[in-house]
C-alpha cells in the first residue's frame, strides 16, 4: 500500500477508530481491528498487543490472526523478549534481525521459536501515555527488510490510539478504575480464547477461523466479545446460532496467513 491510497486508507481507519471510541465500546474488538491494520498500513506479517497484568507481566490481548504457534510466540514474553524490555524502558526496540547470533544470546526462547514460526524481523513499540507504560506493541516480518522512520512513525501512532482506547482519558487519574478495567480486559481474553477452542473443536476447524465466525455474529448482533464469550462458557448461549465457517473459507485463510519458512541457516543444515 503506497502513495495516495495508504494515506488515504490511514485516514478512514483513524476516523473508523475514532468512531469506535463511545461509551463502553468494546476494546477487545477495537485492539483486534488495531492488529489486523498494523498488517494492513505496514510492511508486516503478524503483530500483537500485549498488556501488563497485576503481576507486572505481558499477556497476549489481541492479534492479526489467531493460528497456535503466533499465539504461543507472544505468550512466551512474558519473560523474555522485545516486549519486555520495551514495557520496562518504555522505549521502542525496532528493526531487530532474529537471525543475527546476539539475538539468539539474549532471548534464546523467543528467537528460536520466533525462526521456527518463520519470522526474521520483529519490533516492540510501547503502549504509552506521557509516563504511563501499560504494555507494548509486537511486529513481525516474514521477509528480511527494514522498516524505515515513516512506518516505525505510524506504528507508534497505532500503539498510542491503542494505549488511549485502553486507559480512556476519563479514568487516567483514577488508578483503581485503570487497574480494574486492565484486568477485566485480560480476564474477557481468557475466555475468549476458551470459546475459541470449544467452537473449533465443534466445528472441526481451526482457531482462526473459530475467532472469525465468532466475531462476525457478535458484531452482526451487536454484542461485546467478553459477553458473548461468558454466556457460551456458563451455557447460556446455543452456539448452533453462529454460523460455521465454510471449509472453503477455511483454506483460503490458512494459504493466506501461514508465514513462508525462515530460510535454513549454516547451522540449520549441520544438525
Amino acid at each position: 500500500m503506497i502513495g495516495m491510497a495508504r494515506e488515504q486508507r490511514l485516514a478512514e481507519i483513524f476516523v473508523e477508530v475514532a468512531d469506535s471510541l463511545v461509551e463502553d465500546f468494546d476494546v477487545i474488538d477495537l485492539l483486534q481491528r488495531l492488529s489486523t491494520r498494523c498488517v494492513e498500513l505496514l510492511d508486516v506479517s503478524a503483530a500483537g498487543i500485549l498488556l501488563v497484568d497485576a503481576h507486572g507481566e505481558l499477556q497476549i490481548i489481541a492479534a492479526s490472526d489467531e493460528h497456535a504457534r503466533l499465539l504461543e510466540l507472544f505468550a512466551l514474553q512474558h519473560d523474555q523478549g522485545p516486549c519486555v524490555e520495551c514495557y520496562r524502558t518504555g522505549t521502542a526496540r525496532t528493526n531487530i534481525d532474529l537471525m543475527r547470533p546476539e539475538t539468539a544470546a539474549a532471548w534464546p526462547h523467543f528467537a528460536d521459536r520466533a525462526r521456527e514460526t518463520g519470522y526474521v524481523t520483529t519490533h516492540a513499540l510501547p503502549l504509552r501515555l506521557r509516563n504511563r507504560v501499560v504494555g507494548a506493541l509486537n511486529l513481525f516480518q516474514s521477509a528480511p527488510h527494514r522498516l524505515g522512520d515513516a512506518d516505525i512513525a505510524l506504528a507508534q501512532a497505532l500503539a498510542d490510539v491503542a494505549t488511549i482506547a485502553i486507559l480512556q482519558q476519563r479514568t487516567l487519574e483514577q488508578s483503581h478504575i485503570e487497574n480494574s478495567q486492565l484486568a477485566t480486559a485480560l480476564t474477557s481474553r481468557i475466555l475468549i480464547e476458551q470459546v475459541k477452542g470449544v467452537l473449533a473443536e465443534r466445528w472441526n476447524t481451526s482457531v482462526d477461523d473459530a475467532f472469525a465466525a465468532f466475531r462476525s455474529y457478535a458484531r452482526a448482533h451487536r454484542l461485546r466479545l467478553a459477553d458473548l464469550a461468558t454466556q457460551i462458557i456458563a451455557g447460556g448461549f446455543d452456539t448452533a446460532s453462529i454460523p460455521a465457517p465454510s471449509p472453503a473459507a477455511s483454506a483460503a485463510a490458512a494459504a493466506e496467513t501461514t508465514p513462508a519458512p525462515a530460510p535454513a541457516t549454516p547451522e540449520d543444515r549441520t544438525r
